[in-house]
């Protein structure tokens, strides 16, 4: 069944309003008629079976048949902190990230990254995030979307992790020290409504005094298993890692 994400504001006691691009996909590319039934969720993380009753190419009225229990959600935060990679592998980070259950996309500025970043594109780049995330977590039937945050400068990065209940980075020098034990003994300690934030650099990796200022403001460094991820991997190889202790082993 189609799921859709819409705001608090579309939403009324017995009735939902489907705007724009969303209902241009209900009536164009789906060709769903009244009496269809589609997902609605909502900022809140709420879901209802809804049923259409009016639709246009830009505007689809749908009655709330029920609200749904559903609990599709990581049982903890993960706050992914990119260091700015090249070409569109940021895209693809968000895409997989959001399919596999990330809260929310940290891009920061390490020393290493080399991409250039436009503030005057900056918007329309961010804009096109948010969208690819609302896209895969429809796909992926989340019930929430993903945050996408601005990029941020490293200094920033450390003063926002004071937030977070567990931090950590990830080395590929602990992989070649043949370290194994850190990711998985922070993964046995978290615990539901906890948070998690996960630092990987951009290509070039971290460099020796971002690792340190990390770890000075309490940030865990950890391997990947003992081979060297892409940058565009090692993101998902932490979220499998935290729904594998967080949901299958439960």
């Amino acid at each position: 069944m189609q799921r859709y994400f819409v705001k608090n504001e579309q939403i009324t006691e017995k009735t939902i309003k489907i705007l724009a691009e969303d209902a241009h996909h209900i009536s164009r590319v789906m060709r769903m008629k009244p009496g269809e039934r589609i997902i609605c969720c909502s900022e809140d993380g709420q879901t209802a079976l809804c049923e259409i009753q009016e639709i246009t190419d830009d505007l689809c009225f749908v009655s709330i048949v029920e609200w749904i229990d559903e609990d599709k959600e990581l049982p903890i935060f993960v706050t992914i902190a990119q260091g700015l990679p090249k070409g569109d592998k940021l895209e693809l980070i968000i895409q997989k990230g959001t399919e596999m259950g990330a809260s929310c996309f940290l891009p920061f500025f390490a020393s290493r990254s080399v991409v250039k970043w436009d503030e005057k594109k900056g918007r329309k780049k961010v804009e096109r995030f948010e969208k690819i995330a609302k896209e895969a977590a429809e796909q992926s039937h989340r019930t929430r979307v993903p945050v996408i945050k601005d990029p941020i400068d490293f200094k920033k990065l450390l003063l926002d992790s004071v937030n977070y209940t567990y931090k950590i980075v990830a080395y590929e020098e602990d992989a070649k020290r043949g370290e194994k034990r850190n990711l998985s003994s922070i993964l046995q300690k978290v615990a539901p409504g906890d948070s998690l934030l996960a630092v990987i650099g951009p290509e070039g990796g971290l460099t020796e005094e971002e690792i340190s200022k990390l770890c000075d403001n309490g940030f865990i460094t950890c391997s990947l298993g003992q081979r060297i991820l892409r940058t565009e991997t090692a993101p998902l190889y932490i979220l499998a890692a935290v729904s594998y202790h967080t949901e299958l082993l439960g």
